[in-house]
């Protein structure tokens, strides 16, 4: 097994003198890259100044998807590249990727020819790579497909597919992948400094360890700058002039207990007063409610929901369930910021700013991808990777990663011993041996969750989570589920990654303090 650990990672930085391919920024760009480029047998290095997918990539809609409002504006080439990701997905990460059914109620004569038509097109679009056609439902159908929907005034309903993942561990389970691969990644590194040669080139970085304040200089053929909503702080690193290349908008979910949308089925909003469709997905055992599309002045790592945002998500949802969700029945909420190409206008919506993405090669020779969606990482690292190919004179390999099974992917579709441990694929056999190295850890972490000790032991042993919001974020979902429960449970978790981590009693309590500060966040205001 490849140890996935901080200090093994650490000890690689020492050992290698110059880089093929160094990634500045662990969201789901720079993971993929990092896949990609070690994939094609580059030396990669892939350094992330907080947790691996702390920033947007934790935060999304958590849909695999060709984009149906982007079909809507006309961006075919945009929607029929997603669908083709959205199939390698599906096929490259079966255990972290499944198919969703989502039903469009409708409650207007014209509006379920109209949907069907446009979702007709979806499928056309996905051609062989299609995962279940479009079809019309009754009115008796859709309450049936949809239950907790409005009946009400209810003529039919419009049913599709598409894909549904969750993206934290993805993120993850990319950082395993290129490490598989043979490249370095490691979390809580931060690139405070671009190295130049004589000529004005980029052919390093200056990192700084934030766990122990140790700094290195590290050299590179290529640097990419794959940083989200942060890019434009990197390219002030190469240029401080730069104009800026982002702007940020946000986006926000609010989390309700199953029973508002009791069955498997999402509930798909294809019209909201401000023109964007909203989503009622059931996501791990609970419903995740959104997206807001907010601009936002500038790009923090903790953003957070504004009440107004809240409340319209409530509202919108509560004129199609048959139970309209109040604030109090919110279990977490979150933001997530969206990295849009900063307009070349003022004013114009956001959108209809493109989501597909750029490259850009600076005079120095660094490479900053921005734009993008989850569902289109792949594409968007095979372009990164081929540019670096060009750029670092480096060997040319061609790209790898189209039928590439990520870390933990099943080597067949038989079904796991452990239902709970399915995300962990291949490496649920191992998760399990935790239990009987000490049966108290089958215990759960938190009332009416699946999740269990043995997950957080094998978070901290095995996945690199280095700080309660690590395994209480990302490596297990809970505060994004129910930020109440995420609360209680983190005394104990800085207790095990205290003992794992060989850490202070100081050091535990600071963690919990830190953590009560970020979960308010994610409790409604």
């Amino acid at each position: 097994m490849h140890h996935f650990t901080r200090e093994t990672h650490l000890t690689q930085i020492a050992e290698t003198l110059v880089w093929d391919v160094l990634i500045i920024g662990g969201g789901a760009t720079g993971l993929g890259v990092a896949v990609d480029a070690a994939s094609r047998g580059y030396r990669t290095l892939l350094l992330e100044r907080a947790d691996f997918a702390q920033g947007t990539s934790s935060r999304s809609t958590k849909l695999v998807h060709g984009g149906v409002r982007y079909l809507a504006q006309g961006q075919i080439g945009l929607v029929r590249e997603a669908l083709r990701e959205r199939a390698r997905l599906l096929q490259n990460a079966p255990h972290l990727a499944h198919r969703q059914a989502f039903v469009i109620p409708c409650y207007r004569w014209w509006e379920r020819p109209w949907y069907l038509l446009g979702l007709k097109l979806y499928d056309l679009l996905a051609g062989r790579q299609g995962i279940g056609g479009a079809h019309l439902l009754n009115a008796a159908e859709a309450a049936q497909h949809l239950p907790g929907v409005q009946p009400a005034g209810l003529r039919g309903g419009v049913r599709y597919f598409d894909g549904q993942f969750d993206d934290a561990r993805l993120a993850l389970t990319l950082a395993r992948t290129a490490a598989n691969h043979g490249a370095t990644v490691l979390n809580y590194m931060a690139v405070t400094a671009l190295q130049k040669d004589a000529a004005g080139r980029v052919c390093g970085a200056t990192a700084h360890d934030q766990e122990t304040g140790r700094t290195y200089t590290l050299q590179a053929k290529v640097v990419v700058n794959a940083t989200g909503v942060f890019v434009d702080e990197v390219l002030h690193l190469d240029t401080p002039a730069a104009a800026p290349l982002v702007r940020p908008s946000q986006g926000v979910h609010v989390v309700l207990p199953a029973d508002f949308l009791p069955g498997p089925e999402a509930l798909m909003i294809p019209q909201t007063p401000d023109g964007r469709v909203l989503f009622a997905v059931p996501w791990l055992g609970r419903v995740v409610v959104g997206t807001t599309d907010t601009l936002v002045p500038q790009a923090t790592p903790e953003p957070r929901a504004q009440a107004e945002e809240i409340r319209f998500i409530l509202e919108t949802a509560g004129r199609y369930l048959t139970r309209p969700p109040q604030l109090r029945d919110v279990l977490s909420t979150w933001a997530g910021l969206r990295p849009l190409a900063a307009p070349a206008q003022a004013g114009a919506a956001t959108k209809e700013i493109s989501r597909s993405h750029k490259l850009l090669v600076s005079e120095s020779g660094l490479l900053t991808i921005t734009g993008g969606k989850w569902t289109t990482y792949r594409q968007m690292a095979e372009d990164v990777v081929n540019r670096a190919q060009q750029l670092g004179s480096l060997p040319v390999q061609a790209c790898r990663t189209a039928v590439l099974p990520l870390h933990g992917a099943p080597a067949s579709n038989l079904p796991l011993p452990n239902a709970a441990l399915a995300a962990y694929g291949s490496d649920a056999s191992a998760l399990q041996q935790l239990l009987t190295e000490n049966p108290a850890w089958a215990a759960p972490v938190a009332p009416g969750f699946p999740y269990v000790w043995a997950e957080v032991v094998w978070a901290i042993r095995h996945e690199m989570a280095r700080t309660v919001p690590d395994v209480l974020a990302r490596r297990l979902r809970l505060l994004f589920l129910d930020a109440c429960a995420a609360l209680a449970a983190a005394p104990a978790v800085a207790q095990l990654l205290a003992i794992e981590l060989g850490r202070s009693e100081a050091w535990q309590q600071q963690q919990v303090a830190e953590f009560k500060e970020l979960a308010a966040g994610y409790l409604t205001p």
